[in-house]
């Protein structure tokens, strides 16, 4: 249905004892979107993942899933759920097709409905051939793989995965992104994932940015982009307090002092660079010049980087 609303989610607050979790977040997801949380280690992630995948209620707010209050009533909402874990829920001692049977058992699938099922989805996601090996034996591309089948048995409504690409190289990352997109063109699925690659932020629909609790920022990864407003430039210098002072008297260029480096934006940032080398000479030991990125943005709202661990 066009327009249907999937997560809708508003002032959600928890806190594990003095130290607070998650600070009155809210968020929309429409029926069908891929929506990512982007964000460091620490950041909140993995708890609004547990509230949404009905393992911790939150001290307050509301969650409605495709219409069902996931907090009243977490019964009903988990019906429309499947969940992947970004820790391994595979018995790697059963065949593929065991772990499948299982899982279906926990939802009331048995005989040949809950046969048929796992033979769709292994041979949608090219596992029939494999279906009696062992999951020990399968790369961690295809232990994903077996991962969303069994999440998807129940057809559930919405796919929610935690770090999806989590120990998997570039090859099933983008194999794995492969089968997100099939999902949501042949079943309409909506898929809601955390993460703190960049690169899978920029895969998703529309993007949500989270720190230490708070949602800074919620758009189109590429629309967030643009409001760095120009390319990237990073110095290394000797001195970046002093550097830093020079360019701002200078040349009237804020940069960011970081670890070395001097980082800061300029709509012709290729032409400011000879500029900038007559204007301070031999103080730069390198430089750089890039297009925005997810992480850019990031630094600009909060003043930290994605990849720090809490």
């Amino acid at each position: 249905m066009a327009g249907e609303v999937a997560v809708e989610a508003r002032d959600l607050e928890f806190s594990y004892g003095s130290r607070t979790a998650l600070d009155g977040i809210g968020f929309t997801v429409p029926r069908t979107e891929i929506f990512g949380f982007l964000g460091p280690n620490g950041g909140g992630k993995t708890t609004l993942f547990r509230i949404l995948a009905t393992l911790l209620k939150p001290d307050s707010g509301s969650v409605v899933l495709f219409g069902s209050d996931l907090i009243r009533h977490p019964s009903e909402a988990r019906a429309r759920l499947g969940v992947v874990f970004q820790t391994p829920s595979l018995d790697i001692q059963l065949r593929v097709d065991e772990n499948l049977e299982h899982q279906g058992h926990l939802y009331g699938l048995h005989g040949r409905g809950l046969r048929v099922r796992i033979g769709e989805l292994l041979d949608r996601f090219g596992l029939l051939e494999r279906r009696r090996e062992l999951v020990k034996t399968l790369s961690g591309g295809l232990r994903r793989r077996v991962e969303i089948a069994k999440a998807l048995l129940h057809r559930p409504k919405l796919l929610l995965l935690d770090e999806p690409s989590s120990g998997l190289d570039p090859g099933a990352r983008r194999d794995l992104w492969e089968v997100l997109e099939d999902l949501r063109q042949e079943y309409g699925t909506t898929v809601l994932l955390t993460t703190h690659f960049m690169e899978e932020g920029d895969r998703c629909d529309r993007i949500g940015l989270i720190d230490q609790g708070l949602l800074i920022a919620v758009g189109e990864p590429e629309t967030l982009k643009q409001e760095i407003g120009g390319d990237v430039v990073v110095a290394r210098v000797d001195d970046p307090e002093l550097f830093s002072a020079d360019l701002r008297t200078k040349l009237a260029i804020e940069g960011v002092v970081g670890e070395g480096v001097v980082r800061f934006e300029h709509p012709k940032a290729h032409e400011l660079v000879s500029e900038l080398i007559e204007v301070l000479p031999g103080r730069v030991k390198a430089i750089s010049v890039s297009k925005p990125t997810l992480e850019d943005v990031f630094l600009k709202r909060t003043g930290n980087r994605l990849w720090r661990v809490e």
